[in-house]
C-alpha cells in the first residue's frame, strides 16, 4: 500500500482490506515531489512519521513499513528520472487542473511495484480516478500485480477522509460535508432517470459555489473507465466525481450509481 503518510483511518482500513487477499502485508510511506505541482504544497506536505508509526503499530496486520528515502526511489534524482506518460484520462478531471500529477504518481507507484514486487495493490476508491490509471498502468506495461480496491472511509457526517481535511478551518469543516451531500443529490437524479447529464453538473457547481466551495468539476462518467456519458451503454454502471476547493482544501468524492 503506497501513501505519502499523515495517516488517518482510511489509511488504516487498507490493511483490514490487504489481509483480506493477502498474507503479508507491506505499508510503504514516501513524500514524492514527482506529483506536486510547482504552486503545489511539498514543503508544507505534514510529514508526521512519528505518529503514523505509532499509529500503525496500535493498529496491527503490516508485517514490513517500507520508509525508502529520495536517493532510493529516484537513484538519478527528480530532475532527470525516468516516468511514465498516462493515456489522455491522465489529464482529465483532476488531471486537467494538476498538470503532470498522475504522471508524478504512476512514476513512483511503478518504482515501489518494482521494489517491493507484491502480488496486490490496494488502493482506495476515494482517488478513484487514480485507481483507474493505475489499474490501467499495471495492464498495459505487464506488472504482474492485481488492483485490489477499498471502499471510501467516511467521517460519521459524510466527508471522505483525506490527509487534506487537516487544512480546514472549524468554520469549513462545518461545511465540508456538503461535497457528498451534493454529490447525493446528482446520484439520486440520476437513479431517478435524469440524463442532461451537463445541467446535473452546472446545477450541482452552482449549488456548491452556494454553499461556499470553489469546484474544479462536476463530472458523470462511466465507472470502470472514467469514459464521458457520449459513450454509455445501457447496463453501464455511472459515476459523479467532484473535486471542489474550501478554503486552502481541496477536496474530492465521488458515489457510484
Amino acid at each position: 500500500m503506497p501513501t505519502m503518510g499523515n495517516l488517518h483511518a482510511g489509511h488504516l482500513s487498507l490493511i483490514e482490506r490487504a489481509r483480506e487477499d493477502a498474507d503479508r502485508v507491506v505499508y510503504s510511506i514516501f513524500v514524492n515531489p514527482m506529483q506536486f505541482g510547482p504552486d503545489e504544497d511539498l514543503d508544507g506536505y505534514p510529514r508526521t512519521l512519528e505518529s503514523d508509526e505509532a499509529a500503525l503499530g496500535k493498529h496491527g496486520g503490516v508485517d514490513l513499513l517500507f520508509l525508502p528515502d529520495l536517493r532510493t526511489i529516484y537513484p538519478y534524482g527528480t530532475d532527470s528520472a525516468v516516468s511514465v506518460s498516462l493515456p489522455p484520462l491522465g489529464n482529465d478531471l483532476c488531471g486537467a487542473s494538476r498538470p503532470g500529477h498522475f504522471d508524478g504518481v504512476a512514476s513512483v507507484v511503478l518504482r515501489l511495484m518494482n521494489i517491493v514486487m507484491p502480488h496486490t495493490l490496494v488502493l482506495g476508491d476515494k482517488d478513484y480516478q487514480q485507481r483507474v490509471l493505475l489499474q490501467r498502468m499495471l495492464e498495459d506495461l505487464h506488472v504482474p500485480a492485481a488492483v485490489v480496491s477499498a471502499e471510501i472511509y467516511r467521517e460519521p457526517d459524510g466527508l471522505a477522509m483525506s490527509s487534506r481535511n487537516g487544512y480546514l478551518t472549524a468554520e469549513e469543516r462545518e461545511v465540508a460535508p456538503g461535497l457528498h451531500a451534493e454529490l447525493g443529490s446528482v446520484a439520486q437524479a440520476l437513479r431517478d432517470g435524469a440524463c442532461d447529464y451537463a445541467a446535473l453538473e452546472s446545477v450541482a457547481m452552482a449549488n456548491l459555489a452556494e454553499r461556499g466551495f470553489r469546484s474544479d468539476y462536476v463530472s458523470v462518467r462511466r465507472a470502470h473507465d472514467l469514459a464521458p456519458p457520449d459513450v454509455f451503454e445501457a447496463g453501464d454502471e455511472r459515476i459523479v466525481l467532484a473535486a471542489a476547493w474550501l478554503g486552502k482544501a481541496r477536496l474530492i468524492d465521488n458515489i457510484r450509481v
